[in-house]
């Protein structure tokens, strides 16, 4: 493995688990339809457990994609020393505490130095982070770091806007309450005019979130 690419694989926090255990979801799948009183039996539910355990296969997927596969060689090397902004990223996420939905809009931004990645690598790595059980908070700081170690660029910038269905199906029941998480690393953290660029920029045209 190059060298280059340790600390990437370091921040990629993947599990060391080869695949998911669709047999061992399915039971339990059966075990909480049959505790809430349910019919297992009904046309309706007879294949829920195998959907449910084929489901999480694509939700969860983040913990075992390979970011030197994901990145691909996709590093180029560009005399450029300006923000580069990629806004607006769809993402959909589960919530650890509940494991309900979240989902929303990522806005990544970074200083080169020396050093850019292809643009469609920018929201692969959000998906990355997105497809695991989350925390928004902790997502958006594993996203700058994982850039940071990528490209080592003068900084990185990430905004999350999320949605939680935790918070509006139940609890505080607040439909439009969103929660907003920023990380700020290198100069985006050190200057002032840096991170306010990247802020003007991201709430420039900015569409609001909505089921």
């Amino acid at each position: 493995m190059n060298d280059y690419y340790k600390d990437v694989i370091k921040t990629a926090d993947l599990l060391d688990m080869s695949e998911i255990d669709l047999e061992s979801i399915k039971e339990a799948t059966i075990q909480m339809l049959q505790a809430f009183g349910e019919d297992i039996h009904r046309e309706g539910l007879q294949r829920t457990p195998e959907r449910v355990s084929q489901m999480y296969i694509e939700l969860l997927a983040g913990y075992r994609i390979d970011p030197i596969a994901m990145v691909n060689d996709a590093i180029f090397d560009v005399e450029y020393d300006e923000m580069v902004l990629v806004r607006d990223i769809e993402f959909y996420s589960l919530c650890e505490h509940h494991l309900l939905p979240i989902f929303g809009r990522a806005h990544v931004a970074y200083i080169p130095k020396g050093r850019v990645v292809g643009l469609s690598k920018i929201p692969r790595i959000v998906d990355l982070y997105a497809r695991r059980l989350q925390l928004q908070e902790r997502m958006t700081s594993q996203i700058a770091d994982f850039l940071k170690n990528l490209l080592k660029p003068q900084g990185v910038g990430v905004v999350l806007e999320g949605l939680h269905l935790c918070s509006m199906m139940r609890g505080v029941k607040k439909h439009e309450a969103r929660m907003t998480t920023s990380a700020m690393r290198g100069t985006f953290r050190s200057s002032l005019a840096t991170r306010q660029e990247f802020l003007d920029n991201i709430s420039r045209g900015a569409r609001s979130l909505s089921l």
